[in-house]
């Protein structure tokens, strides 16, 4: 039996390519400082996991996994390359699984996530193999291997990795300006984005209302097969018309090449999660998922672990005689201005209440990059309240900091508070109708579920 190491194996895209390896028969084990909600599942599979780096660790190995997040200090990572093993990015083995089957690879600065779990839930009864970025609900794991030739899975464009990928079928729903430290700026990364495309061996299906996409579409090859999707150009090849909300509930019709296909409903809100369903009713249409099963499955669909992820909704007393106000709690993984924008609007055409914003900045290049785009991504909400950076392993280069950050957004109502505690406090003494909506790449869902957690203790 082969035996496989993953060096950062809790990560989201590690663990689920080690589930994945260990369902194929592989020996599987890895090492991770950080122990999170996927821990548990690995040691449950029988996969070996270290809570420290050690060189003693991958003594044996016969393949090891290592994403561009780990540093060349680290110990396993400096054996591997003085030892001469066989050394793989995470993408490389993503790339090498998909490339083999009918590869569907979901691509895009923001969207992805939301994108390849919906394509995964609606294509179930297809068996496919799954590989997201989020915790999918109907398989309560990010990771699924499956018997059919469908392979699902996100292609990282954060360092480049999806261009190992050559998808039978690729989507990709947007083009904007991230991850400048690795890229440098906006064209670098169309540039990236259409050379994905040109990898895509049949058909790449994209979403024409992000204006980046459009002028990607006009630097490909002819004979390249590109199908357009939109929810505001009726020329579009899927389109999406008659958009209204009932009963928080988002209704539209779907048309395919001007014709009416259905009506569809979606539970979570937003104009930008309509566009995530366009490519995946296609999709599954024409690998053959019936359109009843589809509107099912889209209508069960609530998204995955940390995309509008409702962690508490419940009537608390107030503590004025017999007053109640309502709260909800929200976890979200949105940390770029504008997925920022996209959920915050998502929020409010469903929710009246006061939304109150924690936001955890989430790099500090990235606030410095896009410092000017975090302007006016709060304009609708009625307070913010920064947390520090999360620094996800890097150095303060730019003297960043969340204070800097605070003087920059365009809204009358903004708080830095460095302590979790003072957020749990602040939000305990809430009197009104409230909603609170954690934001944010780094470890503020923690803080989300722990006051999710006080706040049923308050109900009961």
């Amino acid at each position: 039996m082969e035996k496989i190491y993953f060096i950062g194996i809790n990560g989201i895209g590690m663990s689920g390519l080690a589930k994945i390896m260990k369902c194929k028969g592989y020996d599987v084990k890895g090492a991770d400082i950080c122990t999170n909600y996927v821990t548990e599942e690995l040691l449950s599979m029988g996969i070996t996991v270290y809570n420290e780096h050690d060189e003693e660790n991958v003594k044996g190995a016969d393949y090891v996994i290592a994403s561009t997040a780990i540093k060349e200090t680290n110990p396993e990572l400096s054996y591997v390359k003085s030892h001469g093993i066989k050394l793989l990015k995470r993408g490389e083995l993503l790339a090498k699984l998909l490339n083999r089957e009918t590869g569907i690879a979901i691509a895009g600065t923001h969207g992805k996530t939301t994108t390849s779990s919906m394509l995964s839930a609606v294509m179930l009864s297809k068996d496919p193999t799954i590989v997201v970025g989020g915790i999918l609900p109907e398989i309560k794991s990010n990771a699924k291997p499956g018997k059919s030739e469908y392979f699902i899975a996100e292609a990282d464009e954060s360092d480049n990795s999806f261009l190992f990928m050559n998808p039978k079928y690729s989507v990709i729903t947007n083009i904007d300006a991230d991850h400048l430290d690795v890229h440098g700026n906006l064209n670098n990364i169309k540039k990236s984005f259409i050379e994905f495309i040109c990898h895509t061996q049949k058909e790449a299906i994209i979403c024409i209302d992000c204006q980046n996409m459009k002028d990607a579409i006009t630097k490909l090859p002819e004979e390249k097969t590109v199908t357009t999707y939109s929810v505001k150009d009726e020329n579009a090849n899927i389109y999406a018309k008659n958009i209204r909300i009932v009963d928080r509930k988002t209704i539209f019709e779907l048309y395919i090449n001007k014709k009416l296909i259905g009506e569809f409903s979606l539970n979570i809100p937003g104009e930008h999660n309509i566009l995530n369903s366009l490519p995946v009713i296609y999709l599954a249409l024409k690998f053959g998922v019936s359109k009843e099963e589809i509107q099912e499955a889209l209508n069960k669909f609530k998204g995955s672990k940390r995309r509008y992820d409702v962690l508490f909704d419940k009537e608390l007393e107030n503590g004025y005689g017999n007053k109640t106000k309502r709260v909800r709690i929200i976890d979200d993984y949105a940390h770029h201005p504008t997925e920022i924008k996209a959920t915050l609007k998502a929020i409010k055409s469903i929710d009246t209440s006061r939304l109150v914003v924690i936001f955890q900045p989430h790099r500090y290049s990235r606030v410095h990059f896009l410092l000017d785009e975090f302007k006016d991504a709060f304009k609708d909400v009625d307070k913010v309240i920064l947390l520090p950076i999360y620094a996800a392993g890097e150095k303060n280069e730019f003297n960043i900091s969340s204070e800097i950050l605070k003087e920059h957004i365009n809204h009358n109502n903004v708080e830095n508070m460095n302590e979790w505690k003072d957020i749990k406090r602040y939000v305990s003494r809430v009197k009104k109708d409230s909603t609170y909506i954690f934001m944010g790449a780094g470890d503020i869902s923690t803080l989300a579920h722990e006051i999710a957690e006080e706040l049923e203790g308050m109900s009961e």
